[in-house]
């Protein structure tokens, strides 16, 4: 009985925070965007319209959902519920500090789980059986290929440098040094990759609100759109975790301020994403394919046979007698 209350305390212990955070971090944008541009954002709802995401989640679930009477229904219900699900499953290995399952696989697993992100896209815009949502999602498929393969190469360097794909192994290789500072042009392209990852401006093409009225998900409406709304900023949280795993970490502080020093690193760069929606238009299509195929990939597949020359020039040195 104990083990069967563990394994439902355990994941509601990790996935409670996690939306709390979400629905403040709308609110966050909302107020940042706003005073960027010369305006106040939400102030009207609760204390300096500090509710303002419980009034936006209780009115989405209670609006009576709608669907296109040719769409398949059953897809068109599930693939909401499994892009939140992928998104919140992403946390699993994450050692804040401590890990809720201690993979040795970490790094492959966030990859892996990312990844199949896609086919909830694909589906959903599939089940809905209209034309503008179906072209909407293969034009975000096509787009995700582009940076999946920038990632993994990014990934693959640095888990040449540490030589281990555990999360945890990560946070002990820092602590002489934060990576960033040895590969800051990695870092760099990694997190101008997460930004076309989570579909963030200026690379929102798969939502882009001009051109397609928000692309794969447009047949959506009430319960089903904050899922995936859900999941997008679960997704946003999630890969400025990682960054900070991959190239900000440092285990030679005490337990008790880790997670705060964390925190402080996740915010940032969070408000990084915010300062440059704020900042930068939308890019054309094409300038993303340039940019990901004849920028980043080269830049990636250069620095991923350096580091491998190192590696094996390192390994292969005998040892000072």
């Amino acid at each position: 009985m104990q083990n069967l209350l563990n394994y439902i305390i355990n994941p509601l212990m990790l996935i409670i925070p996690i939306l709390v955070a979400v629905a403040f971090l709308t609110l966050l944008e909302r107020k940042l965007l706003g005073y960027m541009q010369q305006r106040k954002g939400p102030n009207l709802t609760g204390p300096m319209g500090l509710l303002q995401p419980i009034a936006d989640g209780v009115k989405l679930f209670i609006k009576e959902p709608i669907r296109p009477t040719s769409s398949s229904t059953t897809l068109f219900i599930i693939m909401p519920t499994m892009a939140l699900m992928l998104a919140l499953m992403a946390w699993t290995p994450m050692p804040m500090p401590t890990p809720m399952s201690d993979m040795n696989i970490g790094l492959l697993f966030i990859l892996t789980l990312s990844s199949l992100t896609v086919y909830s896209i694909l589906w959903s815009g599939w089940a809905s059986n209209s034309k503008y949502a179906l072209l909407g999602a293969l034009r975000a498929v096509a787009q995700t290929i582009s940076y999946e393969v920038t990632l993994t190469l990014i990934l693959l360097s640095t888990i040449m440098l540490v030589g281990n794909f555990s999360l945890s192994t990560l946070i002990t290789t820092q602590e002489p040094i934060w990576l960033a500072a040895p590969t800051w042009p990695l870092m760099m392209m990694w997190y101008i990759s997460t930004l076309a990852e989570t579909n963030r401006a200026p690379f929102d093409l798969t939502e882009g609100e001009s051109e397609l009225v928000s692309g794969f998900n447009v047949e959506y409406a009430a319960g089903p759109f904050a899922l995936f709304f859900l999941a997008e900023y679960t997704n946003i949280l999630m890969m400025n975790t990682l960054s900070c795993m991959l190239f900000f970490n440092s285990s030679n502080t005490q337990k008790e301020i880790y997670p705060m020093l964390l925190m402080t690193k996740i915010c940032l760069l969070t408000i990084g994403f915010l300062w440059v929606r704020a900042s930068y238009p939308r890019f054309r299509y094409d300038q993303l394919m340039h940019l990901t195929w004849k920028n980043f990939l080269p830049l990636t597949l250069a620095l991923l046979l350096w580091y491998i020359s190192i590696t094996v020039s390192t390994a292969s040195t005998p040892p000072l007698l």
